[in-house]
């Protein structure tokens, strides 16, 4: 069963909540998916990291990891804003993704990054940031199709 039925089951065998947190660790072939949420109801859910963990990824050149940004930045547009590669750390071996361009409001921005690493790793995490402060990790609201769909996406990149 692939990441996203995994998740999709889990989503529907888990009860409501607006508070607190739980989090889903799911694990398939070389890949494991975990997602912190922060609430979950019957139509959508927040999460506040979504995190794709996959050995395929750990021989990937700086290049490579270029590409499946740029193949992730081509599907990911169904997100608020739409995602793209910003910055590419050769010698780290990461590419960093973020909301081009960001959420805007008179005293804040906000923004998705995407982070695609040689380390084995997809990570999805929303930042906001209030005018002359530091960003903080905030949740990212969605439908729980989105987030299914999300975890299928991150897989089938990661590959």
């Amino acid at each position: 069963m692939s990441l996203k039925q995994q998740l999709q089951q889990s989503l529907a065998g888990m009860s409501l909540f607006s508070s607190g947190g739980q989090s889903i660790v799911l694990n398939e072939a070389q890949q494991e998916l975990t997602c912190d949420l922060a609430a979950l109801d019957t139509l959508a859910c927040s999460f506040t990291r979504l995190v794709l963990r996959s050995s395929t990824l750990t021989n990937k050149s700086a290049a490579e990891l270029k590409t499946i940004a740029e193949n992730l930045s081509a599907k990911l547009t169904y997100l608020l804003e739409p995602i793209s590669p910003i910055e590419t750390d050769a010698a780290g071996c990461t590419v960093q993704m973020r909301s081009n361009p960001p959420q805007k409001e008179a005293d804040r921005t906000s923004y998705y990054e995407l982070l695609v690493a040689r380390a084995g790793e997809l990570s999805l995490v929303r930042y906001s940031r209030a005018a002359g402060g530091s960003r903080e990790i905030v949740a990212a609201h969605v439908t729980r199709e989105v987030l299914c769909r999300l975890a299928g996406d991150l897989s089938d990149a990661a590959g």
